[in-house]
């Protein structure tokens, strides 16, 4: 009787599932843990025993769709938001680095389907330079309210400021 009490009625556990943010499709997983990798919640682990990926807190996920893009077997699915698909829809998600794009498919329940396509990056492969690149700032600059690389890297003689206030008392 307690053991009944405790567990879920079937269809609570059935709804439960569906609104898990990421899943992983085990029959398409080969286990090669990129998802783990770049997952920022650290929530995507590798089954010891199956050796395929799986959510281990569902409620922690993000859905920032990183282990989606990451995965070279298009193993993982995550749930739509209903603001851009409706209910009863599939999204997916796949980065094709050979393209240069990230391309996302939504398939409504009618059966329509959906495409957009963004670039992966906007400036070309291996033109940002490596932060070692830079020189080491000087004292300075680690004092100036100014960002790294500003203003020349805006392209500007200098940042525009506001003069400084004074109070009452002429105090600035």
């Amino acid at each position: 009787m307690v053991r009944a009490l405790c567990r879920p009625p079937p269809q609570a556990a059935e709804e439960k599932s569906d609104r898990m943010p990421t899943f992983v499709y085990m029959t398409r997983c080969d286990g090669c843990g990129l998802c783990v990798d770049i997952c920022p919640s650290d929530i995507m682990h590798i089954d010891p025993v199956y050796r395929r990926a799986y959510n281990i807190e569902p409620n922690m996920c993000w859905e920032c769709y990183a282990c989606v893009k990451a995965c070279p077997q298009h193993a993982i699915d995550v749930r739509g938001y209903a603001d851009f698909a409706p209910l009863g829809h599939s999204v997916r998600v796949r980065r094709e680095e050979d393209k240069g794009v990230i391309s996302w498919k939504i398939k409504f329940r009618d059966g329509r389907e959906k495409n957009f396509v963004s670039p992966i990056r906007t400036t070309p492969w291996g033109s940002i330079k490596s932060p070692a690149d830079y020189e080491a700032p000087s004292p300075d600059a680690l004092a100036s309210q100014e960002l790294a690389h500003e203003p020349e890297a805006l392209h500007i003689a200098e940042l525009p400021a506001l003069p400084p206030r004074q109070d009452q008392n002429g105090l600035t």
